[in-house]
């Protein structure tokens, strides 16, 4: 055989096994995405099926076997809601207790992560081992001194417990996130707007905050999450329907009776769904800053 001929084949050889593995990616990938895509669905039946059962009547949620799609639709589920129990109170007190948290957590963190991030002084190391050792403390431990102080204060049954603490440093983990970031972001920066006459404040709000739009949305994401979900701080904290937010009000709404031992089932699911909606609109309308915040560094390249 001629070493020309030879050469082409093995050439041909070779061209042939790249062809096999490119297509062997691709369907690898495609799988992938595939299990992905049915994973995704299987974890989407809960809330898909609390979705369904929100418009049924209550004789449907208990037929067997099960119907995904309610042979009866009744949207007055969700306004009946608002008419039986003080629902719109509820909402007022969360969203205030919600928009609070969001605003105190944001600034309180990144005011602190930005002295852990761009000073340097005696200690500092030491004391961002002692915020984040915070972190493992499990918050059944300050839930006794917490109400104590609290209820010397004067602030049992009120909003304030639930919002003012967060105007005090913002969390460990939201300082952890911001210092992170802000770190990524080259001192170069601060010692050019110090050389032009900037003060830190100006440094702080004019230079760092606009670069760190990612990290302070996921903050601001996991802030509103947490005020608007949160159970444990109203439960203990909040004594009249009136003060309730929602996550109690819904607990509340469950075990008291209803007039002539009326189903509420299907009322309790139009509840959740309607308490649930803000937090998934809020997850998918903030979805592109909550992932940059996590990967993304300071700079884009």
């Amino acid at each position: 055989m001629e070493p020309g001929t030879a050469l082409v084949q093995s050439k041909s050889a070779n061209t042939s096994r790249h062809g096999e593995w490119y297509w062997l990616r691709y369907v690898y990938r495609g799988l992938i995405y595939l299990f992905t895509i049915a994973l995704g669905i299987v974890f989407m039946l809960p809330f898909f099926w609390a979705v369904t059962s929100a418009f049924k009547p209550p004789w449907e949620l208990y037929v067997f076997p099960p119907t995904w799609f309610p042979k009866q639709w009744q949207p007055q589920n969700f306004v009946r809601i608002w008419q039986l129990v003080p629902f719109a109170v509820w909402t007022r007190n969360s969203l205030i207790v919600a928009l609070l948290n969001v605003v105190a957590e944001v600034f309180a963190a990144a005011a602190v992560a930005f002295g852990f991030s761009r000073y340097r002084f005696k200690g500092r190391n030491l004391l961002f081992v002692m915020l984040l050792s915070t972190m493992m403390l499990p918050v059944y431990v300050t839930i006794i001194p917490s109400f104590l102080l609290f209820n010397e204060l004067g602030w049992i049954n009120t909003l304030k417990p639930l919002t003012i603490p967060a105007f005090f440093g913002g969390g460990a983990y939201n300082i952890f996130l911001l210092r992170q970031f802000f770190m990524t972001i080259p001192l170069d920066f601060d010692e050019a707007a110090f050389v032009d006459g900037a003060t830190s404040w100006t440094i702080f709000t004019r230079i760092i905050l606009p670069l760190s739009k990612p990290a302070l949305s996921t903050v601001a994401v996991f802030g509103f999450l947490g005020s608007w979900n949160n159970f444990l701080g109203p439960l203990i904290y909040l004594n009249t329907t009136e003060k309730f937010t929602l996550p109690i009000g819904i607990t509340w709404f469950r075990v008291v009776p209803m007039e002539q031992g009326e189903p509420k089932d299907h009322l309790l699911m139009a509840a959740s769904v309607t308490v649930t909606l803000p937090a998934v609109i809020l997850f998918f309308a903030a979805q592109r800053y909550f992932v940059a915040g996590i990967v993304m560094s300071g700079l884009k390249g």
